[in-house]
């Protein structure tokens, strides 16, 4: 026998709880959409094929690893750690967190879009994605290599890469995922 919600009434069924974890695929784009992204070049993503975008991330990851190592007390370890973490952070708030273009020049055609599926209009592998993709790699491999392979360090730089990398594959494309919330409302 079903429970019965005693503020519903007779037929009333009680609201089921939703999970912790919510994950749901974006909706394809509109016909609508399609057109506005095609009608104007994307000057949010394509910056990432221009020249020294690529060189940015090296000189960002430098300039990091000079300035934990100028704090007293940090350890080599520590700091390539605090390296790999920070760029691991920012290169998940830049390319997976945030969505859509902060220009207003497209109608809205990217809102749904994080920047990473708008490089390169979505196509997965091309050299720009591939070099995005191999940057936490090195990263991770160059800061266990200078932690000595240290369990604890290890662990923390894992999954550091892990949370950066896993939704820059194929199969986290165009999904989301929700802590304590649901799909948004349409």
């Amino acid at each position: 026998m079903p429970e019965r919600n005693a503020a519903g009434g007779a037929g009333a069924r009680r609201r089921r709880s939703s999970s912790i974890l919510q994950v749901y695929h974006e909706p394809p784009e509109t016909l609508e959409q399609i057109s506005d992204q095609a009608s104007l070049p994307n000057l949010n993503a394509n910056w990432t094929n221009a020249k020294g975008a690529w060189t940015i991330h090296f000189v960002l990851i430098v300039c990091a690893k000079i300035i934990f190592d100028a704090i007293p007390g940090v350890s080599q370890e520590t700091s390539w750690t605090l390296v790999n973490m920070s760029y691991m952070f920012g290169s998940y708030i830049m390319f997976h967190h945030v969505r859509g273009v902060p220009f207003d020049f497209n109608s809205g055609a990217f809102d749904n879009l994080n920047m990473w599926e708008q490089i390169d209009n979505g196509a997965q592998y091309t050299p720009t994605k591939k070099f995005l993709l191999g940057v936490p790699i090195a990263l991770f491999l160059v800061s266990t290599h200078y932690t000595h392979y240290d369990l604890t360090y290890f662990t923390i730089n894992l999954l550091a890469v892990l949370g950066v990398v896993i939704p820059k594959l194929p199969f986290s494309h165009r999904m989301r995922f929700g802590l304590f919330s649901g799909p948004p409302e349409e």
